[in-house]
């Protein structure tokens, strides 16, 4: 692993012969560090409170939390702090659990959904966590073909949930739904390329051979973001990850990041972040490094 990576990968005990596993702790000690891995995962926090890491999003919890996280996301727990006895469930499954074919019938379809938009972390509501802690708790216990039913249950009640939050941003993820418009995707991929860089919005329509004002209203029309606003989200999510997963500098990523200034650098990332970027790794002291 590179010497500056500072992210765990997890090897979960799930087999090719399982669709699910499910992790019952009792009295739960949250001692696993910030951690990612390729299988989805469902997580149940009860009798505490604490704070949670789902990529570059950090918030606290009360008294529960319930988040479904997608593939190679890192994510962290706190716990424990109320000196109550706090009980977590993990349910672990692949990607392949169901072919594609099954989760593009329509009865399955808010499943996909729910499953495309894990990766950034999707955190429930108290009435859910009411509603799914019995089928939660009762997966637990049983391991007969009952439970993959019961599993199957979860997730599409899960699916259908209302007041949600998506965690991670976009930019972290990488996770913009953008237009299959060719003129959009030779647009995205020179933005990539060239993030740590200045990027001219004269030059990036001249790609397409359009003029600067029409290239602005299509590029809106086409990403519901401007383009100015959408070239920073993508520096402060490529930010945040290189403050999570490696040991360089807040200088060193700044520029990196295509920031001119640490001054800017500093006040973009805390207004979309809500910290500082010192702030923001000063919140991952837990972190063991690998």
């Amino acid at each position: 692993m590179n010497k500056n990576e500072k992210v765990l990968t997890e090897l979960v005990p799930i087999s090719e012969n399982d669709f699910f596993i499910v992790l019952n702790h009792q009295n739960a000690k949250f001692d696993f560090p910030l951690h990612y891995h390729p299988e989805f995962e469902i997580n149940l926090v009860l009798n505490t409170s604490g704070k949670r890491i789902v990529g570059d999003s950090i918030e606290e919890y009360h008294d529960c939390d319930l988040v479904i996280i997608g593939p190679n996301t890192p994510h962290y727990w706190t716990g424990g702090v109320d000196k109550r006895e706090a009980h977590v469930i993990t349910i672990q499954f692949q990607t392949n659990f169901l072919s594609p074919s099954s989760l593009n019938k329509k009865l399955s379809f808010p499943i996909k959904e729910l499953l495309e938009k894990a990766p950034r972390g999707i955190a429930f509501s108290k009435e859910t966590i009411e509603k799914l802690r019995p089928k939660i708790l009762k997966l637990s216990q049983s391991q007969d073909f009952d439970s993959f039913l019961n599993f199957l249950s979860i997730l599409y009640d899960l699916s259908i949930a209302r007041n949600t939050q998506t965690l991670a941003s976009v930019s972290y993820i990488d996770y913009y739904k953008i237009s299959k418009s060719r003129r959009i995707q030779k647009v995205s991929e020179y933005i990539h390329k060239n993030l740590n860089q200045k990027i001219f919005i004269q030059d990036v329509a001249s790609l397409i051979n359009m003029s600067e004002s029409a290239f602005s209203h299509f590029f809106k029309k086409s990403t519901n973001s401007s383009f100015s606003d959408y070239v920073i989200d993508l520096r402060l999510g490529h930010a945040a990850r290189e403050l999570i997963e490696t040991e360089k500098s807040i200088n060193e990523i700044c520029f990196d990041c295509g920031f001119s200034n640490i001054s800017n650098f500093n006040r973009s990332f805390k207004k979309k972040i809500g910290f500082t970027p010192s702030s923001f790794r000063a919140q991952q002291k837990m972190i063991t490094k690998h």
